[in-house]
């Protein structure tokens, strides 16, 4: 029912050549609930509901979307690992029991974040585009667990049961480190990277906005229909082809200023000011200004198709004009 869950149940509905299943906290809208075969309200955190899954069905493909986000995760450190870390770990676990009693690899798709790199404002400047190895020493809880659990993940793909000769059934783990990721179907929730869409929708209102972040600011960003389609390439990706479990994305890679710069083109009266946040500046400094993705490109074809004018101009900002007309 997040962002990412949007855009994925109806390119994966599209398709038509899978029958879905969801999990969420909350019933899902009718616009999504109509294209699931099986809609389950409730909380990866549960046991007891994850064994009746493994009694329910034969998955061979899981996309884990469900975790409490950078700032919220920072408020409620014990809350985050047991949700980002604890429900991972429990659908890692359902995964390999899918593969063991089916006798096939089951793909577990994991979107990690950018948040796992830890920089600071000097590195910054100087790192240019980071690579996959580089600066992985995050200062946010969130960040943190979404590295730990990518760590997780490469255990259950490759070393699983290691020293037992039970055979343990296979998850073939897939992690993406996605930038800020900006969407015009839903409303920004209060994220680390919302200061961009934020100021999108707040202009279409015809409001003021004061943004968080500094107006020299750089992170990368993508838009969302690019990190759906990711997902699923990633996911139909050969596994011979790849040469990691958790790869870098990226599009474009705006300062804040660019980004104002962009929206007063398209309203040509949005009042926008700088009222920094320190704790959330903070974060979004000790994130990469770019990164380096060249590894999805060579191992799976990635290839976003919006870059900076082309997101604002033809997807964000026409789409959000419409929502408010």
């Amino acid at each position: 029912g997040g962002e990412i869950g949007h855009g994925l149940i109806h390119q994966l509905a599209a398709d038509g050549s899978r029958s879905i299943v969801t999990i969420d906290l909350a019933p899902l809208d009718a616009s999504l609930a109509k294209h699931v075969q099986r809609e389950i309200t409730g909380s990866i955190m549960d046991r007891t509901l994850i064994e009746r899954l493994l009694s329910e069905f034969e998955i061979d493909l899981v996309f884990h979307l469900a975790a409490l986000l950078s700032t919220r995760s920072e408020f409620s450190p014990l809350a985050a690992h047991e949700v980002n870390v604890g429900g991972t770990l429990n659908l890692l676990e359902f995964a390999q029991q899918q593969s063991s009693s089916h006798g096939r690899p089951v793909v577990f798709m994991y979107p990690s974040s950018i948040a796992v790199y830890g920089l600071t404002r000097e590195t910054k400047a100087a790192a240019g585009k980071v690579k996959e190895d580089q600066f992985t020493e995050s200062t946010t809880m969130y960040g943190c667990n979404k590295l730990y659990c990518e760590q997780l993940g490469r255990y259950y793909a490759r070393h699983y049961k290691q020293l037992s000769a039970e055979h343990s059934g296979q998850v073939d783990f897939r992690g993406v480190r996605f930038p800020g990721l900006i969407s015009a179907m839903t409303v920004p929730s209060g994220g680390t990277s919302d200061f961009a869409p934020e100021m999108i929708h707040a202009a279409a209102k015809g409001e003021s906005y004061a943004c968080f972040v500094r107006p020299d600011t750089r992170i990368p960003f993508m838009a969302m229909p690019d990190g759906v389609d990711a997902l699923i390439a990633l996911s139909k990706a050969p596994r011979a082809s790849l040469t990691l479990t958790s790869y870098n994305l990226g599009a474009f890679a705006p300062s804040a200023a660019d980004v104002e710069a962009e929206v007063k083109r398209a309203f040509p009266g949005a009042a926008i000011t700088y009222a920094v946040d320190t704790k959330r500046q903070g974060i979004v400094d000790s994130w990469p200004a770019d990164v380096d993705d060249s590894a999805a490109r060579r191992d799976w074809g990635f290839h976003p198709k919006y870059r900076f004018e082309s997101a604002f101009r033809e997807y964000l900002i026409p789409t959000i004009k419409r929502r408010y007309a």
